[in-house]
């Protein structure tokens, strides 16, 4: 019997998928939850298989759950569920150690499948998710550009981030300046939506 979690904030899709994998004959829905937070604690007192996490949910999103079991080196697979994939959340999702990616738009056979594919030790990427990153245009922010954008929050200071990263204040307000200028953002916030949005960050 393949064991799963199952993390979703819409009520109703989250109980029709735990009812449809619950009529599969070798999986059983341990745990639904609705946020990424219950999501991590069901992985903890469950120790399931499969884990599916809907990439867009409140507080912890799916990526940020799928970063923190993989910091944790939990055993669990991941399966994500999206309405709309950005390339860029699909390579960062990979990058992450996500097994499966695919469209909630899917049917619950395919789910079922997938399930037990990354079980097995396989990957699979919706086709079209998949296209869609292949002729997406690389990044265009160096690695240190990306890595101040990580500290960006509405709190801190070019000199907060200074002090994290061991540079000047003025360094990181060129590297700020200078992947707003990349992005045409007009803010340093907008900048980093956009670098989150497409899975940079």
């Amino acid at each position: 019997m393949i064991t799963v979690v199952l993390a979703d904030d819409e009520r109703l899709t989250r109980q029709a998928v735990a009812a449809l994998l619950g009529l599969e004959p070798d999986l059983t829905v341990v745990a639904d939850v609705a946020d990424g937070a219950e999501a991590l604690r069901a992985v903890a007192e469950h120790q399931p298989d499969v884990v599916v996490l809907d990439v867009e949910m409140p507080g912890l999103d799916g990526l940020a759950v799928l970063a923190r079991l993989a910091a944790d080196g939990a055993r669990v697979r991941c399966v994500m569920l999206t309405r709309h994939a950005r390339p860029g959340v699909l390579r960062r999702a990979l990058s992450l150690g996500a097994k499966g990616f695919l469209a909630k738009t899917a049917p619950a056979s395919l789910l079922a499948d997938v399930v037990r594919r990354v079980h097995a030790g396989l990957r699979y990427v919706d086709p079209d998710f998949a296209a869609a990153a292949l002729t997406e245009s690389d990044c265009p922010l160096t690695d240190r550009e990306l890595e101040v954008l990580r500290h960006v929050t509405d709190t801190t200071t070019a000199a907060d981030i200074a002090r994290i990263m061991h540079l000047s204040a003025g360094t990181v307000r060129n590297y700020i300046s200078s992947a707003m200028a990349k992005l045409s953002a007009r803010s340093r916030s907008e900048a980093v939506r956009t670098a989150r949005d497409q899975g940079w960050i």
